[in-house]
């Protein structure tokens, strides 16, 4: 099995607002992705539901797959998110992702009608077949709606040969040994749940697919080292660590709670979109308190860069 194109802790970044207008902020796009690089990250994924990508129109997409994928030069792997609800649109995105340089393609099962496992290998595949990317299929039940199990994942992986990645993000860790198993090694699996990263990586994952390192890049990478080379104690010791951290920002939701924490640490990126609101003033608390922690924990040091 050859190499996967990424691997290890892939970062995804926030879409900045200006707070006055709800415009996009390139300038702060463009010193945040800076700063996932700077701070270690092996890859950057932009315009995922991190990134906000549902509330951005067209030209907002368009330039902030631009700006982010100028600013990375190249200087590690890319995989941008091309989903959305209509095949048209997303072969777009994907051919866009391309021309800038991208790595790989992400692409999700959006539905607003229930499709078809016919509809759904047709649309995967017209992504697929509209660039010479290798794709990163994503399965996201909880937010999709459409759950692809691993038969399903290595099925379709058979049928449309681009398909060589899939970020798996339903929290069941037996799914990473599965479709390892069934693809006989040649589909690489990323963790997208970032409570179970520490499991999935024991369970064969290439990568973490997260938003943690937007505030404390040195706590997952740091992570990732200790489950790869051990020893499995400091593996352990991280993680318990870090858990109160990741279950808050997946449950308060991403964009809301990553956003937070940049304002928290003085490196601003103004609001979410609507119908997205701030974190409210407890949850901000507590997350404040977190951070404050976690910088000062002795397994690491986590000074966020900026």
């Amino acid at each position: 099995m050859a190499a996967p194109p990424v691997a290890g802790i892939i970062g995804y970044p926030v879409t900045p607002f200006a707070p006055e207008t709800g415009d996009l902020d390139l300038e702060r796009l463009r010193g945040l992705t800076a700063e996932l690089v700077d701070g270690g990250c092996h890859a950057v994924a932009p315009l995922g539901s991190t990134g906000e990508s549902a509330y951005l129109s067209d030209a907002e997409w368009d330039a902030v797959c631009e700006t982010t994928l100028e600013t990375v030069a190249g200087r590690v792997p890319t995989v941008v998110g091309v989903s959305h609800w209509s095949t048209g649109t997303a072969v777009r995105r994907a051919r866009l992702a391309e021309r800038h340089g991208a790595t790989a393609i992400m692409v999700l099962a959006q539905k607003y009608w229930q499709l078809t496992e016919d509809e759904l290998e047709r649309h995967f595949a017209a992504v697929a077949e509209a660039t010479g990317l290798p794709v990163m299929l994503y399965n996201n039940p909880a937010t999709s709606g459409v759950d692809l199990t691993p038969p399903t994942v290595v099925a379709l992986a058979r049928r449309i040969p681009a398909i060589t990645m899939v970020k798996e993000s339903s929290g069941e860790v037996a799914r990473f040994r599965e479709i390892l198993e069934l693809s006989e090694g040649t589909l690489s699996v990323y963790n997208g749940s970032n409570p179970v990263a520490l499991e999935a990586f024991r369970a064969g994952a290439s990568g973490w697919c997260t938003a943690a390192p937007c505030l404390l890049p040195r706590w997952c990478l740091d992570l990732h080292t200790a489950a790869l080379h051990g020893p499995p104690e400091r593996a352990d010791a991280l993680l318990e660590a870090l858990l109160p951290f990741l279950k808050l920002i997946v449950d308060r939701g991403l964009p809301r709670t990553i956003k937070a924490g940049l304002e928290i640490q003085g490196r601003h990126a103004g609001p979410p979109r609507p119908p997205l609101r701030p974190l409210p003033e407890a949850d901000a608390g507590r997350l404040r308190e977190l951070l404050e922690r976690l910088d000062a924990h002795p397994l690491t040091t986590a000074a966020a860069p900026g």
